[in-house]
């Protein structure tokens, strides 16, 4: 058997830390100013804001709960943690851009006008909104390519970013033309985008949380691999899945009835899972004659 217990990307500690005390600045510098000026999309924003430091709070939980040491009774430790806060995540953007659009849609039913001085306020407090969430969102951009979990983080900030963008462009029309059914026109437009762009987080993070094999690895092709090494008539119980949002697993039986070879035969299947397919940890099991019923029949090699 082969063991790789290489870890994903470093560690974000710092930039959680980081992003979840910007943001809770902001957020309430943005609900003040939000209630008393009465513009939607700033308290939406707000709201959408101080959501994304629960998201960032599950995220970095998710993060430590990988870290913690495997035991007899969690032999892979909690590392499915940051799945769920992947999902977790992706669900709470989800509500919350729902919520967003219906507080829109009965704003463009019943509009409110906003004098010059509010929309001024607003504009302000967005344009900080820019900077804050921009440069949180930075903090996570080295991760967000290997690491679901952190892909949840930002795109949570670089969502909010695009959404204080959107109350910056909507508060300038409105003062310039008087288009008072522009805030919530831009709202429902930028929850439309946001959701458009969480929903690959969302289905990725709840197959992964099934055992689902990870994007990018095409199991055929892993089989393929491992049934055309030499002596293997057979290739039975292979199973892929995600340990956590950065490292894969792979279980398989080789049926091997001539098996002479000594462990540097098993070290070179795992550096080549490794290298070709990202898998993380293999466990590759020998047997000259199969013996219990295969999963998934994927064929004899002829």
């Amino acid at each position: 058997m082969s063991h790789d217990h290489s870890h994903g990307p470093g560690g974000f500690s710092k930039a959680f830390a980081v992003g979840i005390a910007l943001n809770l600045v902001f957020v309430g510098v943005e609900a003040f100013y939000g209630w008393t000026s009465g513009s939607l999309a700033l308290l939406a924003d707000a709201g959408h804001n101080l959501a994304d430091v629960a998201g960032l709070v599950l995220a970095w939980g998710g993060a430590l709960a990988g870290k913690l040491r495997a035991t007899p009774r969690h032999t892979y430790g909690w590392k499915k943690g940051s799945i769920l806060a992947a999902f977790a995540n992706a669900l709470l953007l989800l509500v919350a851009m729902g919520a967003l659009g219906w507080e829109a849609v009965g704003r463009l039913t019943s509009p409110e006008v906003s004098n010059g001085h509010e929309g001024a306020t607003i504009m302000a407090v967005a344009g900080v909104g820019i900077l804050v969430n921009a440069a949180t969102a930075l903090l996570f951009m080295r991760g967000r390519d290997t690491d679901l979990n952190i892909r949840g983080a930002f795109l949570h900030m670089a969502a909010d970013a695009l959404v204080s963008a959107g109350v910056v462009v909507a508060g300038a029309l409105t003062l310039w033309m008087g288009w008072i059914w522009l805030d919530p026109v831009v709202s429902l437009l930028i929850a439309a985008l946001i959701v458009w762009g969480t929903w690959s987080l969302f289905r990725q993070s709840l197959h992964l949380l099934f055992d689902g094999v990870p994007d990018g690895i095409d199991p055929r092709a892993v089989h393929d691999y491992l049934a055309n090494l030499e002596g293997v008539r057979a290739v039975r119980d292979l199973h892929i899945w995600a340990l956590d949002t950065a490292q894969t697993a792979m279980t398989a039986h080789l049926v091997m009835p001539t098996w002479q070879q000594d462990d540097s035969f098993l070290r070179r299947i795992e550096d080549s899972l490794h290298e070709r397919f990202e898998i993380t940890h293999s466990t590759i099991q020998i047997v000259r004659k199969p013996f219990t019923m295969s999963c998934r029949d994927w064929g004899a090699k002829q």
